[in-house]
């Protein structure tokens, strides 16, 4: 009858064990929630709207707000449910699709990041054949690419994760069904399994974090051989944003999925996830908005004409 009901739903702890902290997490979380689909989405329309932003940076950084439209939604709506009643269950299939979208959006945002720092290397290093090189069609391969990989990483470790065996072990002590714990609760010997998470995350997050740290040394190196001061800080609130960006987004993924499974602690990864799944991408129409004269800019033109 476990083993039945293992194959039939999930039961995700989260912060059950603090009853509290449950109440409190709610309104923080949907308040966080709400910012961040006003804000995605009011860069969504700013983009798409303002002639002026019809730009591969902005086309970008629209692909950017999407996908974290998709990444919050694919397990904040769950948290707020389970947060507000006493029923901690997630079916099984919901618990493969919220782990496909996961593993796929997050992998999607890795190479995203990374064609965007190639953009600004191509803007600053190679301002004169910017248009030529960053071209649409050029913009829609990359997008489709960073797409494609997303697609694959959940086409190959969704399926690995969902299909061990737990022994009726059906209690996921997170708010989430996240790879790593899911890995945790299997009965079976799981070394196979995380050195293939190992290697898959050194290809799809360091390998587009190189590229992320080669392109910036190299705009680095252009921006000091500006003699200007007034062009020297327009090359670094350029590029400062999409560092942030980077910075926040990396530094929480690193930490979760780079180490063994059974080496992490339970309250640190919750509250990561939580962190990288909400608060930046909360944060990310906050950060391109204040640093940029652009958007700003686009953003007074169209409440103007309203």
């Amino acid at each position: 009858m476990i083993n039945q009901s293992c194959q039939d739903q999930f039961i995700l702890l989260g912060f059950s064990d603090r009853p509290r902290l449950e109440q409190i997490l709610f309104i923080f979380v949907l308040i966080f929630y709400l910012v961040t689909l006003v804000g995605n989405i009011i860069i969504i329309l700013v983009s798409l709207l303002d002639p002026c932003l019809r730009t591969p940076m902005y086309f970008f950084l629209t692909n950017l707000s999407f996908l974290d439209l998709c990444f919050t939604t694919s397990s904040i709506p769950q948290l707020l449910f389970n947060l507000g009643s006493q029923n901690k269950t997630i079916s099984y299939i919901g618990c493969a699709i919220q782990l496909f979208m996961f593993l796929g959006l997050g992998g999607t945002e890795c190479v995203l990041l990374a064609v965007m720092a190639y953009d600004r290397f191509t803007a600053i290093c190679k301002p004169l054949h910017y248009s030529v090189i960053m071209h649409s069609q050029l913009c829609w391969k990359l997008v489709s690419v960073a797409w494609g990989v997303g697609l694959l990483n959940s086409l190959v470790m969704s399926p690995v994760t969902m299909k061990l065996p737990r022994c009726g072990r059906c209690r996921v002590k997170h708010f989430l069904c996240e790879m790593p714990v899911l890995i945790k609760i299997a009965c079976v010997d799981t070394v196979a399994v995380e050195s293939t998470v190992f290697i898959l995350s050194v290809i799809i997050v360091l390998v587009p974090l190189s590229l992320i740290l080669i392109s910036y040394s190299y705009i680095a190196l252009a921006v000091l051989r500006i003699k200007s001061a007034s062009g020297r800080r327009k090359a670094f609130n350029t590029c400062g944003s999409h560092l942030t960006v980077v910075s926040l987004f990396y530094g929480n993924i690193i930490y979760m999925y780079m180490q063994p499974g059974n080496t992490s602690s339970q309250d640190q990864g919750k509250f990561l996830t939580l962190f990288y799944n909400l608060v930046t991408p909360m944060l990310n129409p906050v950060i391109y908005t204040l640093r940029n004269k652009d958007v700003k800019g686009a953003l007074k033109r169209l409440m103007s004409k309203k």
